[in-house]
Parts: structure tokens; sequence; C-alpha cells
């Protein structure tokens, strides 16, 4: 018989992480779907497998966000040699009281 739910602690050893994180991210907002039935807690099968491809997305995402960010040269958004030069002038001119 395939099961189509777990709980708290087979998710936690599912993912290696500790029960009380399942729990601080419920309390937070954070984590998969979960349904509470009577004073339990269980997550879906197809709940759990559908909040770790979106974490697999975001993964995938950030990453070639990076190597976008490598690739492209760098640009200044400033001369720099303008800039002293301009800032030295802002300087040299007397106040107007």
């Amino acid at each position: 018989m395939q099961r189509h739910c777990m709980n708290q602690k087979e998710l936690a050893r599912r993912w290696g992480m500790s029960h009380r994180t399942l729990e601080r991210w419920r309390y937070t907002g954070q984590g998969p779907v979960f349904l509470k039935l009577g004073g339990r807690v269980v997550y879906r099968l197809v709940d759990v497998e559908a909040f770790e491809q979106s974490q697999l997305q975001r993964a995938l995402t950030i990453r070639n966000a990076v190597a976008r960010a490598q690739q492209a040269p760098r640009r200044l958004t400033a001369d720099p040699v303008r800039a002293s030069s301009q800032s030295a002038a802002v300087r040299r001119t007397p106040r107007a009281c």
C-alpha cells in the first residue's frame, strides 16, 4: 500500500533536518503546505514534492543570475576622473551667505 501522507518526523528524516525546524516553518508560514487533522499535522506527498521542486527552481534561478553577473563586463556608473575634478571644483567655489 502506497502512503500519500507523512508526519513531520518522517519529513524531517527525509530532508535530514530537525522536526523543530518544520514546526518553526509552520509558525512563520514557510515550508510546504500541511494539513492539520485534529491535533495531528501531516504533509501530503504531492505538496512535499511541489515544495522541493519550487526550491530547486529558486536555486537554479539564483545560480543562473550569479553566472550572468560574473560574465557581464563591469561598467562604472560615473567617470572617476570627472567626478574628482567636479568635486574639487565644488570645494573651491566660495559659499554665498
